[in-house]
């Protein structure tokens, strides 16, 4: 290289030298390229920029051309030789852009340009520059990517997005979503202006955008009308930045559709206004006795509520007529306070009607047929009406009605839903009304009556503490003659049935006296059974008196049923009964009177015997619950109806002849008394066809206290 410079002059050599320094800024090399007549290539000169670029050394590219061929991308190879042949072939000017891979295997983008010279022999000599692109195809790599996923979120998004010239305001581009919502196509669109598509119909509103835009560079969520090419109003929050597209300054706008969240916002609005209004009524009605202001109020505040050029409620009178007692009304429009129905069969209609379907809504009067009807809305100048009935259960008092006068109206479903509830509170405050009415009239003639009550009442309880006293005496002294009469009775029964039998024994048929053993053993069983009522009578009278009296110890509650079945074996065998006794010896003791809880077994088991065909089966049961025991004696006998297992323990008199005899009745009752005495509970239950009845009761372990 160095002997082909020293062989230029020199201002050959300063020219060449530039050129090299300026191939290196610009991370190229200069080559001279010598193509001869039979198509054979060399490379002349190299500077010294290869090295950078193909990191190669000039010696080794001039002496071999095919070192740089070697180095170019496999895919850009085919490009190279076309544009080789082409070049040399035509002798124009080459020009190539393509990749190589160095020896340290990086990728670079190279492009390369020659012009042609012919020398006198024929042969070719190409002079020509290489430099490296890398950097800028990658950024034109990168802008073409970045133009695609722009170009892809454009027409992929779900939100409207279009693009305008700054210049002229006419639009550039719109994808699917803006399309879909203005109900315009693309091409409509394309190069037009939205004042001339009327989407905004707000000359003033444009204007303060682009001012926006001028001054701020962008818009964020301005809230804005919006309308589609059938005129269609929609609420949108608009928001717009300025972009530069080849060149070109031009504006990004995108638009999110809020009209269905506007309207739901002025539904939730619309409804808790409704719910205030209904709840201050609710209020007024609660603490208001003035039917009148509650009425003048309820009509007052609806039309304020609905918008409506009329509200007025009729209710009808003592004679079953009706008569609009309020009415709030447009000062433009008449007033149907005074009016009176010259035909009482339309209000007999209109009850009918509003009694069946509980609303009338009438949204344009033209599409009524009836020409009373129409005549009487003429009158009033009526366009739109909306009634409801005023009932409480069942009973009619009224309407309430809302007229629109200036046009026909739609009536929305909030709207009804309001007035049928007012509607609900009226019928609540008439009734309220009337029960005030009532209650006054009852008022005046309440205190004469508390006296003569308080008199009878006075009267009532000296006649019960007379009965009381006289029962008293009554039940000592009769318990006493009786108690006393029946154990003489018993004394002479059983002398008479011992004497039978002596006398049966020493075979003396000159006794005048022959009792037969059945007759005594009956009356025998008969004078039993009065002593226990008596017993039982005086029993009862003492627990409500003076309660039970308990002489209570911890008690095994195992060991005491044991001893309990055994004393009770000549009861159970007499009545061929079984008793499966599966209460467990392990159960802590319980806090008892030992005497008293026997009687309540023995009373419950003979309860069942006496109620119950020989051969009954019995099955006792005990566990731990909550911190008491709990005792079950079931039976497999007859059931009894809920209505008798209710007032088995009850205290009062039974027909002699009934299932429960009027002495067990009596012992029943004490049972339920003994366990109350111990703090206890007791109860009954039926079970299915197998089981006859189940009775619990409850008892305190023995570390609860009494």
């Amino acid at each position: 290289m160095d002997e082909t410079v020293n062989a230029l002059h020199t201002p050959e050599k300063e020219a060449l030298r530039l050129l090299e320094k300026i191939a290196a800024n610009l991370s190229g090399m200069i080559f001279q390229l010598l193509q001869r007549q039979d198509g054979s290539k060399s490379i002349l000169y190299a500077s010294s920029g290869c090295r950078d670029l193909f990191e190669l050394e000039p010696e080794d590219v001039q002496q071999d051309f095919q070192a740089i061929y070697n180095l170019i991308h496999p895919e850009d190879i085919k490009a190279f030789e076309e544009s080789i042949a082409t070049s040399s072939t035509r002798i124009i000017p080459w020009r190539w852009e393509g990749r190589i891979i160095t020896n340290s295997n990086k990728l670079k983008w190279i492009q390369g340009t020659a012009c042609p010279e012919i020398q006198k022999e024929g042969d070719v000599v190409w002079d020509g520059f290489l430099t490296n692109i890398t950097d800028r195809k990658q950024a034109e790599l990168s802008l073409w990517e970045s133009e695609q996923k722009f170009s892809k979120a454009f027409r992929c998004s779900p939100t409207p997005i279009s693009i305008l010239k700054l210049q002229d305001g006419r639009y550039v581009d719109a994808n699917d979503a803006f399309v879909e919502i203005s109900g315009f196509s693309r091409e409509e669109v394309i190069n037009r202006t939205p004042g001339e598509l009327n989407i905004w119909n707000n000359s003033a509103e444009g204007a303060r955008i682009q001012r926006m835009l001028l001054e701020e560079g962008f818009v964020r969520n301005l809230e804005a009308e919006f309308y589609t090419k059938s005129g269609e109003l929609k609420v949108v929050l608009f928001s717009a930045e300025m972009i530069t597209l080849g060149e070109q300054a031009c504006v990004l706008c995108v638009m999110n559709d809020i009209t269905q969240r506007k309207k739901t916002e002025e539904l939730l609005l619309l409804s808790a206004k409704r719910d205030r209004l209904f709840s201050q009524t609710l209020t007024r009605i609660r603490h208001s006795l003035n039917l009148d202001q509650v009425l003048h109020t309820t009509v007052n505040e609806v039309r304020q509520f609905l918008q409506a050029d009329r509200v007025f409620i009729a209710l009808r009178d003592t004679l079953g007529k009706s008569k609009i007692l309020a009415e709030s009304v447009d000062p433009e429009y008449p007033s149907v306070l005074n009016w009176k129905p010259e035909h009482e069969i339309y209000l007999l209609e209109l009850r009918k009607l509003l009694t069946t379907h509980r609303v009338r809504v009438v949204e344009d009067i033209t599409q009524v047929t009836s020409p009373e009807l129409q005549g009487l809305y003429q009158e009033f100048r009526t366009r739109a009406t909306l009634a409801v009935p005023i009932i409480l259960n069942d009973e009619w008092f009224g309407a309430l009605v809302a007229n629109q006068c200036r046009e026909a109206r739609h009536w929305t479903a909030m709207e009804i839903d309001l007035l049928q509830q007012m509607s609900e509170q009226v019928a609540i405050a008439i009734q309220q009304a009337q029960l005030y009415q009532e209650l006054a009239e009852l008022n005046a003639n309440l205190e004469l009556q508390v006296q003569d009550r308080t008199a009878q009442l006075q009267q009532k309880m000296e006649e019960i503490q007379e009965l009381s006293r006289v029962k008293d005496v009554v039940l000592h002294t009769v318990s006493h003659d009786l108690r006393t009469t029946v154990m003489g009775n018993l004394m002479v029964l059983n002398n008479l049935l011992n004497n039978s039998v002596e006398d049966k024994q020493q075979r003396d048929d000159s006794s005048p006296l022959v009792i037969s053993r059945r007759v005594i053993e009956r009356m025998i069983q008969g004078n039993d059974r009065q002593l226990g009522m008596i017993d039982s009578l005086l029993e009862i009278h003492a627990s409500i008196e003076q309660g039970v009296v308990l002489r209570t110890e911890a008690v095994n509650l195992s060991t005491l049923v044991t001893d309990i079945i055994n004393h009770s074996s000549h009861l159970i065998s007499q009545n061929q009964a079984n008793v499966n006794n599966l209460i467990p010896a392990d159960l802590p003791p319980v806090i008892a009177d030992p005497v008293q809880l026997q009687k309540v077994f023995v009373n419950l088991l003979t309860q069942s015997l006496q109620n119950n065909p020989p051969g009954l089966n019995f099955t006792l049961k005990a566990t731990i619950e909550r911190g008491v025991i709990r005792c079950i004696i079931q039976d497999d006998g007859v059931r009894m109806s809920k209505l008798e297992c209710n007032r088995l323990f009850d205290l009062y008199v039974r027909d002699p002849q009934a299932r429960c005899s009027t002495s067990i009745g009596l012992k029943m009752f004490l049972c339920r008394q003994i366990i109350k005495a111990h703090r206890g509970e007791m109860g009954v239950f039926s079970g299915n066809r197998k089981q006859g009845l189940t009775f619990w009761f409850t008892l305190p372990i023995a570390t609860q206290q009494l």
